[in-house]
């Protein structure tokens, strides 16, 4: 074997969350597993914003791994509060955090930075990213990166997110675009600079929506003040946009939103980062593969769907199950596969159609007053998330 290829039982491709979790709780229970992860560092780019944490699956994920204390001192005070006005800014929904913890928020960032630090520093290995993945029989694959480094494992798992290139092996389907696009900017030291927008998005999650567009934002520690403006329109709209020139980028977006409250229009022209567009892309609500040997998916990479504070949860959800999975079938991979996979499938798809469901509350032709019917008569444990 070469200097440049090994052997690993598990090899785990995505140092997200969910990857991180399933490495985690492996690790727990004495077994080994390699992450794999294109970004050179753990902190070569921002790790986005607040998540908000669900007691019936991401919490369970981080009580699997043993850092639910630790996660537990990362949770922003009051940031369970939401709002929801209509554009001329009248409230229609103020709840203040209710204290129960069922879904506090906590930065992106520190719940990746504790997953990292619960395994051992070797076992990710930083500016892998994968360019191939070759079956070579007997359940085993063979993956070569763009470093010119390969390796061979008995168990690969895709956590590598929306363009999963470990999906390809499982399935055909890939993402298509939605039709919606979040537009990403942030406001800071908003408390004294942006004071009626920092009113309005109050201490937690604001909502403010119209049929195919809003403008969410979310308060973030430190006065900063987290905004996706959403448009549904198609790619090119976009694609004629300069975002390298973040005045003219702005003022485009904001002209979509003439009329609404100045307070609300002012969390888009007052952006003070470069604006990004984030195309919302989404797998089928009912995906799912045939059992091939040797290899799996979780979170994004297995059921890609439209944003509704759900995908961080899910998962670390899927990380824990698979790692629950494999512990209690060591030395039967395929059948610990097939136990995992039996209930991924059912609970994909459900949070998949849910995740619909919300866009259509949030931006459909009764928005915002449909988002305000949902707050006061909720029919699912999900709650909407910018």
């Amino acid at each position: 074997m070469s200097q440049n290829s090994q052997h690993l039982p598990i090899a785990i491709i995505g140092a997200g969350l969910g990857g991180l979790t399933l490495a985690r709780v492996l690790h727990l229970h004495g077994i080994k597993a390699t992450v794999f992860e294109a970004e050179p560092s753990p902190d070569f780019r921002p790790q986005g914003g607040m998540l908000d944490i669900h007691d019936h699956n991401g919490q369970l994920a981080l009580k699997d791994a043993d850092l639910f204390e630790k996660f537990q001192e990362l949770i922003m005070p009051g940031a369970q509060a939401t709002r929801v006005l209509t554009p001329q800014g009248q409230i229609l929904v103020n709840e203040p955090d209710d204290g129960t913890g069922g879904r506090p928020e906590v930065k992106r960032g520190e719940l990746r930075r504790i997953l990292l630090e619960s395994i051992p520093a070797e076992s990710v290995r930083w500016g892998h990213k994968i360019t191939t993945v070759a079956g070579i029989g007997n359940g085993r694959h063979l993956l070569t990166f763009a470093n010119g480094h390969s390796i061979t494992t008995d168990l690969l798992i895709g956590a590598d997110g929306a363009w999963s290139k470990v999906r390809a092996v499982l399935c055909k389907e890939s993402p298509t675009y939605t039709g919606t696009t979040f537009i990403e900017t942030y406001l800071h030291e908003a408390d004294t600079h942006y004071q009626e927008s920092a009113k309005a998005v109050g201490g937690g999650a604001l909502f403010s929506t119209a049929p195919g567009k809003g403008i969410l934002a979310h308060r973030e520690p430190n006065g900063v003040l987290h905004t996706y403006v959403a448009l549904s329109k198609p790619l090119e709209w976009f694609a004629a946009i300069d975002f390298g020139n973040a005045e003219e980028a702005l003022h485009r977006v904001a002209q979509e939103f003439e009329g609404w409250a100045p307070e609300l229009r002012a969390l888009i022209t007052h952006g003070e980062t470069n604006p990004v567009a984030r195309h919302l892309y989404t797998l089928s609500t009912d995906v799912r593969w045939d059992r091939i040997p040797g290899v799996t998916l979780l979170g994004d990479a297995a059921h890609l769907m439209i944003p509704s504070g759900e995908g961080a949860n899910l998962a670390m959800f899927d990380g824990a199950e698979l790692a629950k999975a494999i512990i209690a079938n060591p030395d039967n991979i395929e059948a610990a596969l097939e136990a995992y996979e039996k209930e991924l499938f059912p609970r994909s798809s459900k949070e998949a159609k849910e995740a619909l469901r919300l866009h259509k509350i949030l931006f459909g032709s009764n928005a915002p007053q449909s988002l305000a019917d949902f707050f006061a008569n909720p029919t699912s444990a999900t709650t909407p998330s910018p």
